[in-house]
Order: structure tokens, then sequence, then C-alpha cells
């Protein structure tokens, strides 16, 4: 019997807390959205379909989501570009292991900082007088300044990419280094090119560590609100950015149903992706 139990004995601490403090709070919220709620009654325990017919009949929620999945798109692809090209170059141009670390490390580095101070840095870099601008006009390239270098759908991809190529690049640069380098050299002594040889090769290894950088991206993007917040200067809606405006406002049930909207959004598209690539099976 001891023996039977040791398994669940193991996992139950896990359990606990998987169920407290991820199942218990998405179950509060879907119970919130079905609630009513007023001016001064923030929360009125009732079964109420409004909440979702609001979010599924607003035109604005459907521009809103065309928004934000046009920022995964463009932001997953250039970190896929720039996390695989990183990988690319610490596994297989970096020879010995503790120059990979090193360079590894340094790569980190930016992240030991608060996303929030890391987007502020860049305001001074991409203002009407920031760094860009002073020396465009100095090398005499343009008269007036760059207006949308800042408080733009431009500034709010380039942070973006900054703050999430490195989710895309580690699982890339796993994946590498768990590549048999037996494989390669035989690819090569086959005949085969360096081009040849990463796509027929080493991409195909690779689908799972772009599958999970791109599933932490995704998930990221479509709910992030303080880059649109910071960078995006209140010009420009997201998802995220609509719920926490909800929340600001105290409407908590319309916020609770747009969350659990976004959750079901983001749950397809990793869905998507592990039909497309079977994590388990390629790891």
């Amino acid at each position: 019997m001891r023996s039977r139990l040791n398994p669940y004995l193991q996992v139950a601490p896990l359990t606990v807390v998987l169920a407290g403090f991820f199942v218990l709070p998405i179950v509060i919220v879907i119970m919130v959205s079905f609630f009513d709620y007023q001016t001064y009654q923030l929360l009125i325990p009732a079964f109420t379909l409004q909440n979702y017919i609001d979010v599924f009949s607003s035109s604005v929620t459907y521009r809103t989501y065309l928004i934000t999945l046009r920022f995964c798109a463009t932001v997953w692809a250039i970190t896929l570009l720039l996390g695989f090209t990183l990988a690319y170059f610490l596994a297989f141009h970096i020879r010995t292991l503790r120059w990979q670390l090193v360079l590894f490390l340094l790569c980190t580095i930016p992240f030991w900082t608060s996303n929030v101070i890391r987007m502020i840095a860049w305001i001074p870099l991409l203002g009407r007088q920031g760094v860009v601008n002073t020396v465009l006009h100095g090398l005499g390239l343009r008269d007036t300044p760059l207006e949308w270098l800042l408080y733009s759908e431009f500034a709010v991809i380039v942070g973006y990419v900054h703050l999430y190529t490195l989710c895309m690049m580690v699982p890339i640069f796993n994946a590498m280094m768990r590549i048999d380098r037996a494989v390669i050299e035989a690819a090569v002594d086959s005949g085969a090119s360096e081009w040849q040889t990463l796509c027929h090769v080493i991409v195909p290894l690779c689908k799972a560590g772009m599958t999970i950088g791109s599933i932490f991206v995704l998930a990221v993007v479509m709910g992030d609100f303080v880059t649109i917040d910071v960078l995006g200067g209140g010009q420009i809606a997201s998802v995220g950015k609509a719920i926490m405006t909800e929340l600001s406002y105290l409407q908590f049930p319309p916020a609770a149903a747009n969350a659990m909207v976004l959750l079901m959004v983001v749950v397809c598209m990793i869905v998507l992706l592990l039909r497309i690539v079977d994590v388990r099976k390629e790891l």
C-alpha cells in the first residue's frame, strides 16, 4: 500500500501549489466573469452572459484583437530571426563551452533589471530630442525630428523585441546544444553546404526549441500592457491594455470576461503550435 501511495505523495506538494496558485484563481475569474455590476456596486453575484455578449458584439474588441495579433506576428517573426541567429552563433561558431556561457550570460545582463526600467530607457533614445533624432540632425540627414520613433507601434515593437528575444533564444540554444555534432559532420561529409546543413539538419532538429520559444513570446505579448502603456503613450490599443483600463475603472466582471476570452485565444494558439510540432516527440 505504501509503495502504491509513494507516487501520489511525491506529486502532492506540486498539485497543491498548482491548484492554489493556478486553478483556483482561474476558477474565481470565471465566476466573476458571469457576475453583474453597477457603478456603485462593483460585484453583484448573479449569472449573466451580458459581459460575454458585450465582448463579442463590440467592433472595438475585434479591432483590438487584430492589432494585438499583428503585434504578435511581427514580434514573433523578428524574435525568431534574432533568437535563431544568436543561438546559432553561440552554439556553432563559439567553440569552447566557457565562452559560450560567458557570451550567453552577457545576453542576459539587460534582463537583470525591471521591465519598466528597460522600457523607460528607450524614451531618451527615441524621443523628439532623443539620441537618434539628435544624431540624424547633427549629420544633416533630417531637419525635423522623426515623430514615429516614440509613442507609436514602431516603439512598441522595438520594446517587445528587446524584452522577449531572450525568451526565444534560450530554448533554441538549448535545442542546438543537444544536437549530436556527428550528424552535422555527416552532412558536411556528404557534400552538403553550410546553408543546406542549416535548412535540412539544424532547423528540423530545433523545431521543439523554436516552438517553445514561440509559445513564450506569443503568450506574453498577447497579455502585455506595460510596454503598450510606456512606449505607446496611451495611443496604442491592445487586449491587455483594454483589460487594464476596465480594472482601473473597477469594472471587474467585464475585465474577467475579456481575460477569459484572451485566455481561450492564447490556448488555441498554443494548441495550434503543438499540433504543428509535437514537442514531446521532438524532445
